[in-house]
């Protein structure tokens, strides 16, 4: 089969199913309102970063990537849906690419319009404070913003086509995001600063410290998430389905 029907097959999979079309409308509302009321609450700290307070809703919102990318990959578990799948596409790794060109699509441009979002609701409460941002700073944030949160939904479905399971996924994954880098990571020092999320969110700061940059940090995440995409890749040619 050529890859463009593998494509559109693997599409009317994710646009029908209301759980996936859910959380990626769960990116936008959780990422939205928090950075809304980031922006409310404002801040007259020394160290305050405008941009990142505008675009903080992103804390919540990468979970929701996270569950989509994750549900997207093991719904096709449930009820032996994988062994259908294989069937009808022989050729597992073009499968697997239609598969994740299907989950990183939707997920980039629902992130690009919930970081612009994002910026527009925290602004208007920041008001004055966030004055200083420059349309390059707050070009990068937006973008770079909707591309970690697409490396964060691929990242998450490549682990669940590792383990075969979207429930064990996210068990590893929404710990691992709130509790390695906001509560261990000052004690493990710089060795954080390479995990997949802490690196791609520096590009969502106006200043930053520490050896990845912008878009540097977002290349670090890009590479983990390569390595799981190969990892699941491997995994499912090399299992039965």
């Amino acid at each position: 089969m050529e890859f463009t029907p593998v494509l559109r097959s693997e599409w009317l999979k994710i646009r029908t199913l209301r759980s996936l079309c859910g959380t990626l409308l769960a990116v936008f509302a959780a990422t939205t309102a928090f950075s809304a009321l980031a922006g409310l609450s404002g801040s007259s700290d020394s160290d305050f970063d405008p941009l990142f307070t505008s675009l903080s809703g992103v804390m919540p919102g990468q979970i929701a990537a996270v569950a989509f990318g994750a549900m997207a990959v093991s719904t096709e578990y449930h009820g032996d849906g994988i062994r259908l799948s294989l069937a009808a596409v022989p050729r597992r790794g073009r499968w697997f690419a239609a598969k994740v060109t299907v989950i990183a699509v939707p997920a980039l441009v629902v992130a690009l319009v919930t970081a612009f979002a994002s910026l527009l609701a925290a602004r208007a409460g920041l008001g004055s404070a966030a004055s200083g941002l420059t349309v390059a700073e707050q070009a990068r944030g937006v973008v770079g913003c909707g591309v970690y949160l697409m490396l964060m939904a691929l990242f998450a479905a490549g682990l669940t086509a590792l383990l075969r399971s979207g429930v064990a996924t996210l068990s590893l994954l929404i710990p691992f995001i709130l509790v390695v880098s906001f509560v261990i990571g000052d004690a493990a020092g710089g060795i954080t600063d390479f995990l997949p999320d802490k690196a791609g969110q520096v590009v969502l700061h106006e200043t930053y410290d520490g050896t990845p940059g912008p878009w540097s940090g977002l290349a670090v995440t890009a590479l983990w998430t390569a390595a799981a995409l190969l990892a699941g890749a491997w995994r499912l040619r090399r299992r039965d389905a």
